[in-house]
């Protein structure tokens, strides 16, 4: 039983986990900007386990930032109201009602007019979480961060759901706008020669990492600030770096971004109507030194001086 009055209504409390950056750990949003939210969830997961993890060691990872950031010229607490808004209360044994939970939780925060920004968890967790943006802003453009497509059919027999499949799902839902949806960092062998052409299909925009390190990061970013008009959510796999930058992940594919081209390619969205975002697969029990913790840590920062930059502009 829940015993903490600020962690009600099927929200896990803190337990002394600490708040992300050492802002205030509540459920009242009343003036709050901007929530992040905890998904412990790991249940989907197809290789290694350990992403149910990742946000008790991604808000660890945050007390080390000190809080202005020297390349965009911010501080986001002096511009935004962020409180850490606690975990989804998952059920490990059931993917259909956590995604059920997830849905309801994400939407309160949304409804509130705050900010989301969610904590993986692994990527099946994206599917329910673009439920709840399109039921509040209807479909939305999608730049999805990741090594893999995530767009499978099915990775279980029998079992529709997996954290190989959100995006395809999303899609056939109608959450993604028509030719909104990029992934960026596509790499590594894949079970069959059309995997990559029914992604194509489903109508994804495509950048593989052949083509990132072909036409340099800014090229991407120049392209994807062209094609998104709108809404915009960013989901980021952590395995979309190197596993020499982010070891600690379920999945690693060699040969990915480094951890500064993902700073570039996250502050280069800056401008885009961003109205929500995760940061997933995050596995610490692979890490020991904490390096993919603290570059997930990092990546959240920049959304949220991103959000800061929007918030000062619009003064």
């Amino acid at each position: 039983m829940n015993e903490n009055p600020a962690f009600g209504d099927g929200l896990q409390p803190f337990m002394g986990i600490p708040s992300f950056m050492r802002q205030p750990a509540t459920r009242d949003l009343q003036g709050v900007d901007v929530a992040v939210m905890g998904i412990p969830y790991d249940s989907a997961t197809s290789h290694r386990s350990g992403t149910r993890f990742g946000p008790r060691k991604i808000r660890e990872m945050s007390l080390i930032i000190w809080g202005y950031n020297s390349t965009l010229n911010i501080r986001p607490t002096d511009h935004l109201n962020i409180v850490d808004y606690g975990d989804v209360s998952i059920i490990p044994t059931s993917i259909e009602h956590t995604m059920q939970a997830i849905t309801e939780t994400a939407s309160k925060v949304i409804q509130s007019g705050c900010t989301l920004i969610s904590l993986g968890g692994d990527h099946s967790t994206a599917l329910p979480l673009l439920r709840a943006h399109a039921k509040h802003y209807g479909p939305v453009n999608v730049v999805h961060i990741d090594a893999h497509i995530d767009t499978w059919e099915a990775e279980f027999e029998s079992v529709p759901y997996s954290h190989g499949t959100p995006f395809r799902y999303a899609l056939q839902e109608g959450l993604i706008r028509k030719d909104g949806y990029i992934q960026v960092g596509i790499r590594g062998p894949v079970s069959g020669e059309n995997d990559y052409a029914e992604a194509l299909a489903l109508g994804a925009r495509m950048i593989t990492i052949h083509e990132v390190m072909e036409k340099g990061i800014l090229a991407v970013v120049e392209e994807i600030q062209q094609r998104i008009q709108g809404p915009l959510y960013i989901s980021l796999d952590i395995d979309s770096a190197d596993p020499a930058y982010a070891p600690g992940t379920g999945t690693p594919e060699v040969g990915g971004l480094s951890s500064y081209q993902l700073l570039q390619l996250v502050r280069g969205l800056h401008g885009l109507d961003i109205i929500g975002a995760d940061v997933v697969e995050v596995s610490p029990p692979y890490d020991h030194g904490d390096i993919t913790s603290v570059l997930a840590a990092n990546l959240v920062f920049e959304y949220l001086s991103l959000l800061a930059l929007r918030k000062r502009d619009e003064k």
